[in-house]
């Protein structure tokens, strides 16, 4: 009997949420400038904003991990996605900083429980070669997402104005989780797609999401692997931040262009790290991922302080892209390193991950926005300041190794 093919229409599910989350949290970035205008923002005040994402969403990570590893993946995500889309919604309605400040800090609260569940989803649907693939598919399809939101979101703007675009945005959300409620079960073995063949083949995943990694939950803070991992992933975020918040308005001030043409730019880095993330989900298993995000995160300070050397705006975005699909080559690593350190626990582990680089991301554009004050607008200090983040992510790297990882908690057999 030959496996049927249930766990591919999981994985359908885990990308077009992974696309729709990140078209809801990078529109705003293109709708900074009609924003700012209309609510009259200075630029430390649009950084508060940019920045309230991120904090709601790193404070809520842990607790919707945990809720899902407690009550499951289905009820999770259903009650948060419809959550984050009210939100996104409501970001429309906004009349001044205090009122867009709480919107979009109670959006980033919903969106906080969604790749740490649906990294426990993947991993209970999936054998772990198939997770490691998914895990890059599904980071490649943000990225991708992510890159064409500024052209999608000019599109909206210029139709329907900034405000109804957001709720727009929001409705998408909600299709997705009439579709996904009518669908999805938890454990596969409930799932009426799901033949003998395929459970045999989802045995072991069903295992790791079953099995403790031998302490309870808390236990994991004081574990070095751990600790490194989201001290990375803070840093990486921290550059990576900037893309989705401030990217426009950078080409916009720094290299003189058009709102038109500042989108088209902004596409660059999150398509390069798109290709990224899908390149190093692909690499041969022999390949060790720990050289792979050293050389990684190496290259993109390399690149990003040459941007702040060149005179065209094409050099610099190509540098500036080539440094997105350089960091990106660790996504798919990191992630799929949160499923063999919790095991049980995956979605606590990832939500931990995610915390700190979501801390990241209220610091990277608050701080960006100020620092822009105190500098009287010179953009190459901050980008001079990502390349020093990018090089500690690579340091970590030097301790961190997930093949070590993998081979010391595996519970499935080789595949």
């Amino acid at each position: 009997m030959r496996p049927s093919r249930a766990r591919y229409v999981v994985v359908g599910f885990a990308l077009t949420l992974a696309i729709i989350a990140y078209i809801q949290r990078v529109a705003i970035s293109q709708a900074a400038g009609p924003i700012s205008t209309d609510l009259g923002l200075s630029k430390a005040e649009l950084g508060m904003v940019f920045g309230a994402f991120g904090l709601s969403y790193a404070l809520f990570e842990i607790p919707m991990g945990a809720l899902g590893d407690k009550l499951g993946v289905r009820r999770v995500l259903a009650q948060i996605v419809i959550l984050w889309s009210a939100f996104t919604a409501l970001t429309g309605a906004a009349w001044n900083l205090t009122s867009m400040w709480v919107i979009r800090f109670l959006f980033g609260a919903g969106e906080a429980g969604a790749f740490p569940n649906l990294t426990r989803m993947l991993s209970t649907w999936l054998p772990r070669g198939e997770r490691v693939r998914a895990q890059a598919i599904m980071w490649a399809c943000t990225r991708w997402g992510g890159a064409g939101t500024p052209l999608l979101a000019l599109l909206a703007i210029n139709a329907v104005g900034w405000r109804w675009s957001f709720v727009l945005f929001g409705l998408v959300g909600v299709i997705w989780v009439l579709v996904f409620l009518a669908w999805f079960k938890d454990d596969p073995a409930e799932h009426p797609n799901v033949n003998a063949a395929e459970l045999k083949l989802l045995e072991g995943a069903r295992q790791l999401g079953s099995e403790s990694h031998g302490g309870s939950w808390l236990s994991l803070f004081t574990r070095p692997d751990v600790c490194v991992l989201v001290v990375q992933y803070f840093f990486f975020s921290f550059v990576w931040y900037f893309y989705v918040t401030w990217l426009p308005s950078y080409l916009r001030e720094a290299w003189n262009l058009s709102a038109a043409e500042a989108a088209g730019y902004s596409v660059l880095p999150l398509l390069f790290g798109g290709f990224g993330s899908l390149i190093s989900g692909l690499l041969p298993i022999k390949v060790p991922r720990r050289i792979v995000a050293f050389l990684g995160f190496a290259a993109t300070a390399g690149l990003l302080y040459a941007v702040t050397k060149l005179q065209s705006v094409g050099l610099a975005m190509t540098c500036m892209a080539l440094a997105s699909f350089c960091s990106d080559l660790t996504m798919p690593i990191s992630w799929n390193t949160c499923a063999e350190i919790g095991r049980r626990y995956t979605a606590t582990v990832a939500a931990m991950m995610n915390m700190f680089g979501n801390f990241s991301g209220f610091v990277a554009p608050v701080l960006s926005g100020f620092i822009l004050e105190r500098y009287a607008g010179d953009w190459n200090v901050l980008l001079q300041i990502m390349a020093g983040a990018a090089c500690i992510s690579a340091v970590c790297w030097l301790y961190l190794d997930p093949d070590k990882v993998a081979a010391r908690n595996a519970v499935e057999a080789p595949v």
